[in-house]
């Protein structure tokens, strides 16, 4: 029998007829059995620079959803983590807030270096725990988080106060961090969102407990391995594994000050009366319906690409998708010819480690039913299926959650797939001819995520944009999510934003300090 003390139980061989599974952490030794020939590793929280051993005993079970298997199991942060989580926390944060923005940037720094050193790797682990295809994680996932964290390293020196003489006294101001936050990650870009989200916590000087997703939990645990490797000290950044019950600590937990959450509309709203208990500071990255407005002098294929690329990447389980799309009516025959003759030629479903795949598999088999669902109601309310509106069952991942790249026609803006969003790869096509009522349309939603305009028209392109009602918004691009750019929603798809020099604000606080030169005039 074999057994490791890194926090990874693996399955071990025995003479009997079933499985063991056994666990060494400190000094606690705990056996579990996982069933007759199970060799799935488990995984434990990561608690100050360590993985530690809850007391429940509680696991989940992580699929691969390209093949429908248990990958591993992770143990479930329970009350005696959560406590160890908190207490690690203050410890770090008391350590991590002392130093300098320089020591604290060069700390973070080296972690960027890990992160882009082990791409391929971690690539892999997302790969295997979302379902999408590793030609996007090789070269977005793992990149675009290392940029953030790279990118508030670089701005941790710059943030400074102000000074300012009021009479013969003056007063001074510092930007302090907050202590404690609070991270609650999504399933379609779990390390990504991790970084996301530590970048600013930490540069600004804050500890930050983050959960990942149930459904993709690894990538966490690997990005604290990081942190701590390049020098974080322990506590500053702990993973809390587990559903909505831990998610739900975190936001009535009065040690934490901020909860940064990342998923949809309704989940946000609990999150946010939840925390509202405690009068936490919140950042909210909700969901979307957003529109790509198509106008009749666009470039028709680069139109085509941005809907595409809109829709049908990583699956369609991104949050900004235009799931909407307008095309004018006198361009609106060569887009669809176009749209239809590359969706059925171009896209290749199957195993998403084969790099010539391009389109992966749903989290879930409960997602995959629910998208169908979508799918089924767009017919019955009288949509028209251009290409798609099936699940996928490819050679090389047979029993994979796909579902094929579908496109509606002869769609209105009352349809159940017009307004509800969907998050799979499922695009609905609208015809308009007049600019002001197609703004008018692409507004009629409480959600605000994000909208995108194609036109050649410079003129018209700000002025349809500087309208349309989302805060995410791209002329003649699609998707583009750089560090430096502030990404957030209006309406109900979030509140306040990641990225970009002002998220830097949202893990500080301002202390005023009034300076008296002079002698205090007192009538008493």
């Amino acid at each position: 029998m074999l057994f490791e003390r890194s926090g990874l139980r693996k399955a071990v061989s025995t003479p009997d007829e079933v499985n063991w599974t056994m666990l060494a952490s400190s000094n606690l030794l705990t056996v579990i059995k996982i069933g007759f020939n199970v060799t799935t590793p488990v995984y434990q929280n990561f608690i100050h620079g360590q993985f530690i051993a809850n007391k429940s005993g509680e696991t989940f079970a992580v699929k691969n959803p390209a093949t429908d298997e248990v990958i591993y199991h992770v143990e479930v942060a329970d009350d005696a983590v959560q406590q160890a989580a908190i207490a690690s926390a203050k410890e770090g944060f008391a350590t991590w807030s002392a130093m300098t923005p320089v020591e604290r940037s060069r700390i973070l720094l080296k972690a960027v270096a890990l992160l882009r050193e082990r791409n391929d790797e971690l690539a892999k682990i997302e790969v295997l725990d979302t379902g999408k295809p590793w030609q996007e994680a090789e070269c977005v996932d793992v990149v675009t988080g290392a940029d953030v964290i790279e990118y508030f390293a670089g701005l941790a020196p710059t943030q400074v106060g102000q000074q300012q003489m009021v009479g013969e006294d003056f007063y001074y101001t510092r930007k302090e961090p907050l202590g404690i936050c609070a991270g609650i990650g999504a399933w379609n870009y779990p390390l990504q969102i991790a970084c996301w989200k530590s970048g600013p916590a930490l540069a600004a000087g804050n500890a930050l407990i983050f959960k990942p997703s149930e459904e993709t939990p690894l990538g966490a645990i690997k990005l604290a391995e990081i942190f701590f490797e390049a020098g974080v000290p322990a506590g500053v950044f702990n993973v809390a594994q587990g559903a909505a019950e831990v998610g739900q600590w975190l936001t009535q937990s009065p040690d934490i000050e901020k909860v940064s959450f990342t998923g949809e509309v309704g989940t946000g709203k609990k999150v946010v009366a939840s925390a509202a208990g405690s009068l936490k500071d919140v950042t909210m990255e909700l969901g979307g319906k957003s529109p790509l407005l198509v106008f009749e002098d666009a470039d028709v294929s680069q139109a085509v690409s941005a809907a595409m690329l809109g829709n049908f990447y990583t699956q369609g389980e991104v949050c900004t998708n235009c799931t909407r799309v307008y095309v004018h009516k006198s361009v609106y025959q060569a887009f669809i010819d176009e749209l239809k003759t590359r969706t059925e030629e171009n896209i290749i479903a199957g195993d998403p480690l084969d790099p010539n795949v391009n389109l992966g598999a749903l989290i879930s088999k409960n997602h995959q039913d629910l998208v169908m669902s979508y799918i089924n109601k767009g017919v019955e309310e009288g949509a028209t299926v251009l290409t798609g509106g099936t699940t996928l069952s490819p050679e090389s991942a047979p029993n994979g959650y796909f579902v094929a790249p579908t496109v509606f026609t002869d769609c209105t803006d009352d349809m159940t797939i017009v307004k509800e969003e969907i998050f799979g790869p499922v695009m609905s096509v609208l015809v308009f001819e007049d600019e002001a009522d197609v703004i008018q349309r692409a507004n009629n939603t409480h959600l605000g995520l994000a909208a995108g305009v194609f036109t050649k028209d410079i003129k018209r392109a700000h002025r349809v944009i500087h309208k349309l009602q989302a805060g995410i918004c791209w002329i003649n691009s699609y998707g583009n999510s750089p560090a430096e750019m502030p990404v957030g929603g209006y309406k109900q798809s979030g509140i306040g934003r990641e990225n970009g020099i002002e998220t830097l604000d949202h893990y500080t606080q301002t202390k005023s300090v009034y300076v008296g030169m002079t002698d205090i005039e007192s009538p008493f």
